[in-house]
């Protein structure tokens, strides 16, 4: 995989593309009670309660979510989304993330979803900002693991950079997967895997997500991303905010310090904003540790 090289304080950082997330599969579907589809998602719900949207990242489906969904489901009815094009959800033509955003207030509505809490881990988490900054009245709380409101400064370790100036990137990465195999996808996944997870098993299930997803699908979306800055929108967030980042992967307290600092300045105009970090676990904290990661939801969702 080809990696995004910057420099910042004379130090050089390789940043691979898939800090983004990717994810494993095997939802326990014994306790599921519906499914649904729109033209670009497909949901499973289980349990009763207070309503939550479980969104995945780049190349996840609903599976990610499976320890913290069925935990969840006791006092709540749990939404898992899974977006076509991933992990085996089907493709669809022209997808975008805009129309993902749009028919997931489509479902919101439709569905009569009262102030639904949101739960997005990485390309999830930027959509729970989408969503939270768009539609504030329509939207309860709010959790990123792993996500930001600007992808951008996850590559160059700088706020300052923009949507202008990452848009030559956006459009090489957005070119380069039209042009890949769903093989290559999963040999790029290989070889970044151990920013994404711990355990052995773990990561081969992630390269297989990856292999299950349609490289055209992965590229636009990752070009979105890019393109599209919430910084100056997530001000109109009325609801509470958790953002967990996760650390884990960087060996120096520097790094992990420089990525707090990073993490917190995308907050500074959200009212209701908390960080927490986590630098012992890797981007998919739900499968390095679900049960800490669990006691952080329940306790932001009941405090």
């Amino acid at each position: 995989m080809r990696n995004i090289q910057l420099t910042k304080n004379n130090k050089m950082y390789h940043v691979g593309l898939l800090f983004l997330a990717i994810v494993f599969a095997s939802f326990n579907t014994a306790a599921k009670v519906s499914q649904s589809k729109s033209n670009i998602f497909d949901v499973t719900v289980i349990g009763q309660g207070s309503p939550i949207i479980l969104i995945p990242g780049l190349m996840s489906d609903g599976s990610v979510w499976q320890h913290i969904a069925n935990e969840l489901s006791d006092k709540h009815q749990v939404h898992s989304i899974s977006i076509a094009g991933f992990a085996g959800t089907p493709p669809v033509h022209n997808f975008s993330l805009e129309q993902v955003k749009e028919q997931l207030v489509n479902y919101i509505t439709l569905n009569k979803l009262k102030n639904p809490s949101v739960i997005g881990h990485s390309l999830g988490g930027f959509m729970g900002f989408l969503l939270a900054s768009s539609t504030p009245d329509l939207i309860g709380k709010l959790i990123s693991v792993d996500g930001l409101p600007f992808i951008a400064p996850v590559f160059t370790r700088t706020n300052d950079s923009t949507v202008q100036s990452m848009a030559s990137q956006a459009q090489y990465i957005r070119n380069m997967y039209q042009n890949m195999t769903s093989q290559q996808v999963a040999a790029q996944t290989q070889q970044g895997i151990f920013i994404q997870a711990k355990s052995q098993a773990a990561q081969q299930k992630i390269i297989q997500m990856a292999l299950a997803s349609d490289p055209k699908t992965v590229g636009e979306s990752i070009y979105y991303l890019m393109s599209n800055d919430l910084r100056s929108q997530v001000e109109n967030i009325k609801s509470p905010v958790l953002l967990i980042g996760a650390s884990g992967a960087f060996t120096q307290t520097s790094q992990q310090q420089q990525v707090e600092v990073l993490y917190k300045q995308q907050l500074d105009s959200i009212t209701k904003a908390q960080l927490i970090m986590n630098t012992k676990d890797r981007h998919f904290i739900m499968l390095d540790n679900p049960t800490w990661l669990l006691k952080q939801i329940n306790d932001f969702l009941e405090g």
